[in-house]
């Protein structure tokens, strides 16, 4: 199914007048269908107007998945108004600087953070309303009685494609989080070149359960309503839950990150759930080593789809179709595909030269799905966007078919005694090892070498391989000068909440006067955001 959008909110409005009944979202027991959540935008926007919200004023919205984050994001819509979803796992100070940076007027935040938010109030300088997304907490006042006293008439206030929709804070692995304004013409653009390729059509049970603050829940997300599929959507991802989930609700389609469906494959009950009505996995957003995905080739048992994209490219823009998904051929698993339509490449030396096929250099983008801009970032945006190509800053190639392999970030390559090491292609090599069930690769200073190769690793349980025995195994795999000079052994990689590795605070400790410094900061990022057990939960 294809409908033409001119604003996000078009989305429900057009459901609702022709499937009015159909599911559209099913949370915790909760169905909405599409009339109902047409319904309830209306109201979330009456109430925004009554507010005094202008049109391009940010709205920000602080709380883990659920149905309410699209109530909120169509209302918002109808106001021409921008959603700003934040990082829920961000400490009291991060969260404060999007807000402020964003210059919302109104926060919606979910109970279990009102001790962030109270912490943080008089310092969020535009914010001039909260409403608790549960119950009245002091002067705020409850979602659900603020949402249902406003009138029930859509107010169809115009939004033009060029407006921004939703301003998503890249996730900060390089620094401070920027806005990245993506349009209504971005979106509509993307979503039916998308829909179809990933099976999202009426009807279709579509697993959400990436966080909302990312392109990879909200898009996602969005995506299977524009196709009027039945979003079933997971507050958090714990891996028992998801997979009961699939089975229950016979749930067809999904979009994963590598570290989900690590610790979906190294779930004890996977092998005993009944996943037969999986079509295809999507997934995306990091490196995935070729032995995991050959695993969840044998698990899963239906096609799998690897995409890449960014934030700032609206999500997707490359493909890598199950047809591609030969465990075979080794080489092609570790590509992320090719260009879809309306997708231009190119791969940039460190000259601003374009470089030939199977030459590494920076991935520069040109489609209509990159963003607008950074806000009011007007330095951050000429240099990522320079003329009509958008520099990814991710280092990668291109073979003499189109194919892209990603190597890393730019930043993450090494540099050991003038040759360029990829940490990803390290990676790939030791995670085959039976006993490692996690590792990530690093750059560290060394005084004859300029840098060394160091691998961090996550031991199974009850394992007791070594540093010897990796490198040993490596040896056999990839070339000499690759080789990991030493192995650390820990508990578990610290991670964003989208699963990308911070190899930032995996460098920490290894800078030389900045050490002690570095390990009481690594230390504690690993204590927020290290798995509790990594075979329940992310």
């Amino acid at each position: 199914m294809s409908i033409k959008i001119t604003g996000l909110a078009d989305i429900v409005r057009i459901h609702a007048a022709s499937r009015p009944d159909a599911a559209a979202i099913v949370y915790e027991g909760r169905t909405t269908t599409y009339s109902a959540l047409d319904r309830a935008a209306s109201r979330v926007a009456n109430g925004l107007v009554a507010e005094g919200i202008m049109p391009q004023t940010r709205i920000a919205h602080l709380d883990k998945s659920s149905d309410l984050f699209f109530e909120l994001l169509f209302g918002i819509a109808k106001t021409n108004a921008v959603m700003v979803s934040v990082n829920w796992r961000l400490a009291a100070p991060e969260i404060q600087h999007i807000v402020n940076d964003a210059e919302a007027e109104i926060l919606f935040v979910g109970a279990e953070y009102l001790a962030i938010v109270e912490k943080i109030r008089a310092d969020l300088k535009a914010v001039r309303k909260i409403v608790i997304l549960g119950d009245r907490h002091g002067a705020w006042e409850s979602f659900a009685t603020w949402r249902d006293r406003q009138a029930l008439d859509d107010p169809l206030l115009p939004a033009q494609p060029q407006d921004t929709a939703i301003q998503f804070y890249t996730s900060g692995t390089t620094g401070l989080p920027k806005g990245a304004e993506l349009t209504n013409a971005n979106f509509a653009w993307m979503f039916p070149l998308w829909t179809k390729t990933w099976l999202l059509a009426p009807g279709v049970p579509n697993l959400v359960c990436l966080p909302m603050f990312h392109i990879g829940g909200a898009g996602w997300g969005t995506a299977g309503l524009y196709s009027g599929a039945v979003n079933h959507v997971v507050r958090e991802f714990v891996p028992a839950q998801v997979l009961g989930l699939i089975e229950r609700e016979r749930l067809q389609v999904a979009l994963l990150v590598p570290a989900m469906i690590l610790f979906l494959v190294q779930a004890p009950q996977v092998r005993e759930t009944d996943l037969s009505s999986l079509r295809l996995i999507v997934y995306g957003a990091a490196p995935i080593p070729a032995d995991l995905l050959k695993q969840a080739l044998n698990v899963f048992k239906c096609g799998f789809q690897q995409v890449y994209g960014l934030t700032e490219t609206t999500g997707a823009i490359t493909l890598l179709p199950p047809e591609d998904h030969d465990p075979a051929d080794a080489k092609k698993l570790l590509s992320c595909g090719y260009a879809q339509a309306g997708v231009d490449l190119r791969i940039v030396g460190d000259d601003g030269t374009d470089l030939p096929p199977g030459k590494v250099g920076e991935i520069a983008v040109r489609s209509p799905q990159v963003m607008r801009r950074y806000w009011r970032l007007a330095d951050a945006t000429t240099r990522a966007i320079q003329g009509d190509w958008f520099m990814t800053g991710d280092a990668g190639y291109l073979d003499d078919k189109g194919y892209l392999y990603i190597h890393d970030r730019v930043k993450d390559m090494i540099v050991s005694g003038g040759e360029n090491i990829y940490p990803a292609e390290v990676e790939s090599a030791m995670f085959g090892h039976p006993d490692v069930a996690d590792v990530a690769v690093i750059g560290v200073p060394d005084d004859r070498w300029g840098e060394a190769v160091k691998a961090v690793v996550v031991r199974k349980p009850g394992a007791g391989v070594t540093e010897g025995d990796l490198i040993t195994w490596a040896r056999e795999r990839i070339a000499g000068y690759k080789l990991p000079k030493s192995v650390d052994f820990i508990e578990a990689l610290p991670r964003n909440p989208t699963g990308k590795i911070l190899k930032r605070e995996l460098r920490l400790p290894y800078l030389g006067r900045q050490a002690a410094a570095g390990q009481l900061t690594a230390l504690r990022l690993l204590s927020q955001t290290r798995l509790e057990n990594p075979a329940t939960r992310f």
